[in-house]
């Protein structure tokens, strides 16, 4: 059941942070994103929109639902930006995905999947590294893994493995692509700034 309820608001909360803001305001904006809640219950040939979405996506990660459901706030102007939590937040999950998925494709004789199993280890781990991301007040971070990890506890989801509470494919391609952005709007920006600065003139 958990299931089938994050499903829908999966598709809600994707397809909310896809569409353009139509310069809306915040109670209509509001309105959007439960309108698109009711239409992921629409069948199509017996199964929802949303059940059609998961078929492709699968059950995302807490953490994903919880890094939308922030996207969403903001879009909303409930949330202030906070772009430098984010992109630390980026990083930490691209690390996460490259120290994951590498493996499960048979690219490496390691297997950290297993540990996620019996992730007592794991759960010591990143019970520290969320105290440092709190003593550093990166909250984006702090509410991803907290969550991950009470969810796993009370076990929310299908899953026995604590892996997928953390990360998902979706939430990975999304860090990989984003730090991509970045990286070349940085770039872009040295360039900029280089074409602008005046010539040394000679003495």
């Amino acid at each position: 059941m958990i299931s089938l309820w994050q499903a829908h608001v999966s598709f809600a909360m994707i397809t909310f942070l896809l569409l353009p803001a139509f310069g809306l305001n915040r109670a209509l904006r509001i309105a959007v994103l439960f309108a698109l809640l009711a239409v992921s219950f629409i069948p199509v040939d017996g199964l929802s929109l949303a059940t059609y979405l998961r078929s492709h996506i699968d059950d995302l990660a807490i953490t994903s639902m919880v890094l939308m459901a922030w996207g969403c706030l903001r879009r909303l102007g409930v949330l202030p930006p906070a772009q430098q939590s984010k992109t630390w937040v980026l990083i930490l999950f691209a690390v996460l995905a490259l120290v994951l998925y590498p493996a499960t494709m048979g690219l490496s004789d390691l297997d950290p999947y297993r540990f996620g199993f019996n992730p007592r280890p794991m759960l010591i781990f990143f019970a520290l590294l969320t105290l440092g991301l709190f003593y550093l007040r990166n909250l984006l971070a702090v509410v991803m893994l907290a969550s991950a990890t009470l969810a796993f506890v009370a076990g929310i989801k299908p899953s026995q493995n604590y892996w997928d509470y953390l990360i998902d494919p979706l939430l990975g391609l999304y860090c990989f692509a984003s730090l991509l952005m970045l990286v070349m709007h940085w770039m872009y920006g040295l360039l900029i700034k280089r074409h602008r600065s005046p010539p040394n003139r000679p003495a």
